[in-house]
């Protein structure tokens, strides 16, 4: 048989119990009012992690039916309070237009790829948070999924990652991103189009740099070099820009997309956004009628406690990188023993740090301010004259073999310079491409 998923009959579907929360009583009208402020703030406070991030976090948690994950969260629904340890959330941006006619026109028949894959860990200590990017046309092999309509996929050997999405939905690409990266994911969100407008809006525009003119006739998006304010469908065709942006690919365009997400962090976290309880409210209902949760996620108590275990982690120690890659016909493969190393990593709960560059999509701003160092009153210290070893300290040695001492474990991680991002605390600007390159 062909590498091609082919869905089984209902009779081969195994099925299995799965534990779901149980359904919470009906509260009273000023219970509900205090859970719409709290899932308000949550928006707030996690929606500097990721654009699709702050999508899974709204006021309307119910709005569609949720998914049912294999590594669901079973049990009491925590208080609201921060959650206890580690989290790992799976982002996924759809690119469906079903229901999307206002921005796209009448419904097509494209299919509901993953065209954006993003993995959130929070530390333990809740001190960093990766939010890590797979690219769409990364081959990785696909488990046996379940087909939300009936029956179930084969896995396959060899497939796109983003086709995950359209052979078994969301559960079917957390299962697919836990295979891949060995760790488990039991919270996960699928935004669409829509979402991301109207969070760009909500915060009043999103400030991006670019520094050579961006052309892309397939997204209509044209910005000369600059500082420009995006909101709504400007913002939208921002972030789906490929061939204006780097070398025209996805990979170049996950740097351009990290570049937003990193100043819609800033944006978010500025006292202008906080202070402003129309924004708070209003990015809290961006969303509303634009994302799926998973089981796990639809609850908003479980919302606002992740929330509160990342809303005071610094904009340096909130990374975002792209899996390192290396190309093949038709799409690119996991580079090893780089892409092992960072998950190995995140499965041991260390913070990861960035030893690469943005990436070909970014570059640095050339006009972000530099802090100097503070000024110090105390004199230099003056190196003290050389001293033979052998002749001052009768056990001191001189042999080179000599083992070095240990340096004390950091908690910390350093990737392969293959591997591209920025934390939310660099400024960049896109390095835009004309139609003349193209």
């Amino acid at each position: 048989m062909s590498d091609q998923l082919r869905p089984r009959s209902n009779g081969s579907k195994n099925l299995r119990t799965v534990a779901r929360h149980g359904r919470l009583k009906r509260s009273s009208a000023l219970a509900t009012i205090a859970k719409l402020i709290a899932a308000g703030l949550a928006v707030v406070m996690v929606s500097g992690v990721s654009v699709a991030a702050i999508a899974t976090f709204d006021v309307a948690a119910s709005v569609q039916p949720d998914v049912v994950l294999d590594n669901e969260v079973a049990g009491v629904v925590p208080q609201i309070d921060a959650i206890d340890g580690g989290v790992n959330v799976l982002i996924v941006g759809s690119d469906s237009r079903v229901g999307q006619d206002a921005i796209f026109g009448p419904e097509d028949s494209t299919g509901n790829l993953n065209d954006v894959t993003m993995l959130l860990h929070i530390s333990e200590d809740h001190q960093n948070a990766s939010v890590i990017s797979f690219p769409r046309d990364m081959f990785v092999p696909i488990p046996s999924c379940t087909d939300p309509e009936g029956g179930s996929f084969s896995a396959m050997s060899r497939q796109k990652i983003n086709t995950s999405l359209s052979y078994g939905g969301l559960a079917c690409t957390v299962s697919t991103v836990e295979k891949l990266t060995g760790l488990e994911i039991p919270y996960a969100a699928e935004v669409q189009f829509s979402g991301v407008m109207a969070m760009s809006t909500a915060v009043g525009g999103v400030p991006v740099c670019v520094a050579e003119p961006i052309e892309d006739e397939y997204t209509q998006t044209y910005l000369d070099a600059g500082e420009h304010m995006l909101e709504g469908y400007a913002a939208l065709q921002f972030l789906r820009t490929r061939h204006g942006v780097g070398d025209g690919s996805d990979l170049t365009r996950i740097n351009n997309q990290q570049l937003f997400m990193s100043s819609l962090v800033r944006t978010i976290k500025s006292s202008e956004t906080l202070s402003d309880w129309t924004k708070v409210y209003s990015l809290a209902k961006a969303v509303t009628a634009n994302m799926q949760l998973s089981t796990s996620l639809n609850n908003v108590d479980t919302i606002v406690s992740i929330a509160l275990a990342v809303k005071d982690i610094d904009l340096d120690k909130v990374v975002f990188a792209q899996v390192p890659t290396g190309s093949t016909t038709g799409g690119v493969l996991p580079s090893q023993p780089a892409f092992k190393d960072m998950f190995t990593a995140l499965a041991n709960d260390r913070a990861i740090v960035l030893s690469g560059s943005t990436g070909a999509g970014t570059v640095a701003d050339p006009n972000a301010v530099v802090e100097e160092p503070a000024a110090t009153d105390e004199p230099a210290a003056t190196e003290a004259p050389a001293t033979d070893a052998s002749t001052s300290d009768p056990e001191a040695t001189t042999d080179a073999s000599a083992e070095p001492t240990d340096e004390p474990d950091d908690g910390t991680t350093t990737l392969s310079e293959s591997v591209t991002g920025q934390t939310a605390g660099d400024l960049t600007c896109t390095a835009g491409r004309t139609l003349r390159d193209q």
